[in-house]
């Protein structure tokens, strides 16, 4: 009888060893996808890699103004126009993650800072969060609100 308690009392700790690996593994392809599409996509100003980073229907929600993925390709591809073109360097600081059921949301302080030729010309500050979902070509951000945070 005692084998028979040990043996379900290992499987009980390996499925809950198991369930916590997950969840840590999922915390972490969100902060990886957070920051990779902040790099991507906002500091090289780059419309091809929206669709790597965001599911179709995404919105992002910028100071009272709605953006769909054509209005920010539209947006960063006459960014990308102008010269000189300054470097995005962003810097993201996770206030907190869950992660449930294929789906994840996430709060963020995003600090970004832009320089030309080694010269700091702007910094900006922004409070978001963000909804992603568990796609067949893994996560995917589908809303970002984003509050700009005056310094």
């Amino acid at each position: 009888m005692k084998k028979f308690y040990t043996i379900i009392l290992m499987i009980c700790f390996t499925t809950i060893s198991f369930g916590q690996s997950s969840t840590e593994t999922d915390t972490s392809r969100i902060k990886e996808l957070i920051i990779k599409s902040f790099d991507e996509v906002w500091a090289e100003l780059n419309s091809k890699n929206i669709n790597k980073y965001y599911t179709k229907n995404f919105l992002l929600l910028e100071n009272g103004e709605v953006w769909n993925n054509d209005s920010i390709a539209n947006y960063l591809d006459k960014a990308i126009l102008r010269k000189p073109n300054p470097t995005r360097v962003n810097t993201i600081e996770f206030i907190e993650i869950k992660v449930a059921n294929g789906m994840a949301w996430v709060a963020y302080q995003n600090y970004a800072t832009f320089s030309t030729d080694n010269k700091i010309i702007r910094k900006a500050h922004w409070l978001e969060s963000a909804t992603a979902i568990l796609t067949k070509s893994g996560w995917k951000l589908e809303m970002l609100h984003s509050t700009r945070i005056k310094t």
